[in-house]
């Protein structure tokens, strides 16, 4: 039977900074929620740990030693829900008036 990091280190679950957060953060779908959890997970004592833990289990999504999974592999953020622009770099153009409130003004 395989023992935990936490249990190999002598660490109590308090020192944890995840035992101390939602559970929901670390899977959240939220990109700021995932950049929240990512930074709790900094100061973790068992950070390496986590990450190689969840390496070997191919964990399929969430945030695991301060990183994030998808797939069983390290992704570097999230991508909001919706439909990315086609075109980034570009401004939204400014509202055309209708050609109906352009003739009554004339």
């Amino acid at each position: 039977m395989r023992t935990s990091a936490v249990h190999q280190k002598g660490i109590d679950d308090a020192e944890l900074p995840c035992r101390n957060q939602d559970p929901e953060l670390y899977f959240a779908e939220s990109p700021s929620d995932v950049e929240l959890a990512k930074a709790i997970c900094q100061t973790c004592p068992v950070r390496a740990e986590c990450l190689a833990g969840a390496f070997e289990r191919r964990e399929p999504w969430g945030v695991w030693g301060g990183e994030l999974f998808l797939s069983g592999a390290v992704i570097p953020r999230k991508r909001p829900r919706g439909r990315p622009r086609k075109n980034p770099d570009a401004l939204p153009a400014a509202p055309v008036a209708s050609r109906s409130a352009a003739s009554s003004a004339a």
